[in-house]
């Protein structure tokens, strides 16, 4: 094969997941051209995959009204026909990817999707319903890969930070008030779903007892909600942590995380790719699948919420529940204690000796 597209434009976690299609790709093609579709809010998760050759953005708010239709079809279509591709594998498989597949030129019968397509993409890409139809989502992707004869020995995420933005997340950090020379946990304290939220006064707890051991807790996130979330957990800490929400673009946040001790976060985008970039990752999970998303390779760091109700696939809890609640922050912190560094350790609630 010489070319060869995947269309997978967002969310954040769903792209994290579908990165190793690309490196199983590459494995079994070594010199195809490999292009990625993607949107605006996932393209620098994709921009350092070091298996993809050409980014093509597709910007869906350009083609919202007929007049912008009419005004971006023509390039984009341009843009999509530059090549004529042995393959293509739609891994969104809904109406808008499945437009996008349907203008790549390739052959019919070697466009590809995932086996749960909705929307009419079925119409345009064969559902490939492989051997992990029912496993983890990011061997449902791979299916698609193994489809097109890749063989997929190996799952990688092939991801690169440039030494710039190694040298800037250094730099933000310091600013912060820390040193990236000593140990952390980054705590992603957000997510897009509600009941995937662990509550700001467990991450305060875990925050606190961090710096008991000598551990310093950094804060991450994006966006309003998780700003006035941070403030809370701050307000309710001993000492207030280091507050990155808001700071680090994706390229930064890998690097924090390749850097770390450990992340604790629930099943959302930051916390996927932390589990890709194979940092120690504790999960914490209710409302959703463990076996779809659960941390990949790192399923003994799962914690799940002990509820008749979990793996509802509620964004919001109709019975009233706060979902994570239940999972306490002496939980995480015996899944913590295994991954920190040598150093002084003290149960939850006491102070280390100085």
């Amino acid at each position: 094969m010489k070319n060869i597209l995947i269309v997978k434009l967002s969310s954040i976690g769903d792209v994290i997941h579908a990165l190793p299609v690309s490196y199983a790709i590459k494995e079994t093609y070594p010199d195809v051209h490999l292009t990625w579709v993607v949107e605006p809010p996932a393209y620098d998760i994709v921009a350092m995959d070091a298996c993809v050759d050409e980014i093509i953005v597709f910007h869906k708010k350009d083609f919202r009204s007929l007049g912008g239709f009419l005004k971006h079809i023509g390039p984009f279509r341009q843009k999509i026909q530059e090549r004529t591709y042995d393959a293509v594998l739609d891994l969104q498989g809904l109406f808008k990817s499945a437009a996008i597949a349907f203008l790549a030129k390739a052959p019919k019968h070697m466009k590809f999707g995932m086996w749960n397509m909705r929307e009419g993409s079925q119409l345009v890409s064969q559902p490939v319903r492989g051997a992990h139809v029912h496993g983890h989502v990011i061997e449902r992707y791979l299916d698609t890969a193994r489809a097109i004869g890749c063989k997929v020995k190996e799952v990688r995420l092939p991801l690169v930070v440039p030494a710039r933005e190694q040298d800037l997340t250094h730099r933000i950090v310091s600013q912060a008030g820390a040193d990236m020379r000593n140990p952390y946990v980054v705590l992603v304290i957000g997510a897009s779903w509600p009941t995937k939220c662990w509550p700001d006064k467990h991450f305060a707890a875990l925050g606190d007892w961090l710096y008991k051991q000598r551990i310093i807790p950094i804060l991450v996130g994006s966006g309003p909600v998780e700003s006035q979330k941070a403030a809370s957990i701050a307000k309710q800490m001993e000492i207030p942590p280091i507050n990155l929400v808001g700071s680090l673009n994706f390229k930064q946040l890998a690097y924090l995380f390749q850097q770390s001790a450990a992340v604790v976060g629930g099943d959302t985008g930051p916390t996927h790719l932390a589990v890709g970039l194979q940092a120690p990752v504790i999960m914490m999970m209710g409302p959703t699948f463990p076996r779809r998303t659960g941390p990949y390779g790192q399923m003994d760091k799962l914690l799940v919420a002990d509820r008749s109700c979990k793996e509802c696939m509620k964004r919001a809890c109709p019975l009233g529940h706060d979902c994570l609640d239940i999972i306490t922050p002496a939980q995480v912190e015996e899944k913590l204690l295994p991954l920190l560094p040598a150093g002084p350790r003290t149960p939850s609630g006491q102070a280390a000796k100085s």
